[in-house]
């Protein structure tokens, strides 16, 4: 097993003559909750769309447990994008069945308890569900694999205030301790609590790679605090 999971040299990316990433380098261990974060346009939705295989890197090498993107990266990868993909008249029910026949390691037991948590009916359609709980519908069944990297593109963006510490809370107390979660979002202050590592992008590139505890001590600021003071400036 690679100590690192993730590991990205020069990682390049392009749409058109604009880059969205731009000679990326970037490694991250296992068993952490690591937090992507930066403005909008900052590039974390490419790159996580790059390390779930989506994309094809324009240059440079993304490996994940010593592979490229593919069909044995894929295998460990759970992915929450940041737009619902399942079909209007699919009922809870039918994304468990749907769950556990794609993926071996989906733990049905596991999604099911976890809707009981979150008051989610197994009989209710999509259509009829509030956007809410389309987005819990769709987080428990991402945490209920045990997989080994948890991709979750702005899983709190679209839930209001009350809700947010209740999912974070559900994805501190659902995922593989051995893998580990990055969390992709702008929301610093709310998600803040959970993170062990903070990776700041800045026009495609890594400005910063740190550990939250490092970030306390040397800067005497919170996640948040830097994060605002760093991209005030490039405003």
């Amino acid at each position: 097993m690679n100590q690192e999971l993730i590991n990205v040299q020069g990682l390049t990316k392009t749409f058109g003559a604009k880059p969205a990433l731009d000679h990326m380098d970037l490694s991250v261990g296992r068993g952490r909750i690591v937090g992507l974060l930066g403005p909008n346009g900052s590039g974390k939705t490419t790159f996580i769309k790059l390390l779930c295989g989506l994309l094809h890197p324009t240059s440079g090498t993304l490996q994940i447990d010593g592979h490229s993107p593919g069909v044995e990266t894929k295998a460990i990868i759970s992915y929450l994008p940041d737009r619902m993909y399942f079909a209007d008249w699919m009922k809870a029910s039918d994304l468990t069945d749907f769950f556990a026949d794609f993926y071996s390691d989906f733990d049905r037991q596991k999604a099911l308890e976890m809707f009981s948590a979150l008051s989610i009916r197994q009989n209710e359609r999509l259509k009829t569900m509030s956007k809410g709980t389309k987005e819990k519908v769709q987080l428990a069944l991402i945490m209920s694999r045990k997989a080994q990297l948890y991709l979750l593109d702005e899983p709190i963006g679209g839930v209001d205030p009350a809700a947010r510490d209740f999912i974070l809370n559900t994805i501190l107390t659902n995922y593989n301790e051995n893998g580990t979660v990055m969390l992709s979002t702008h929301l610093i202050s709310d998600i803040e609590r959970v993170l062990d590592e903070a990776i700041f992008l800045q026009n495609g590139k890594v400005v910063r790679h740190d550990t939250v505890d490092n970030i306390r001590e040397q800067e005497g600021k919170s996640v948040d605090q830097l994060f605002r003071e760093i991209f005030s400036y490039s405003s």
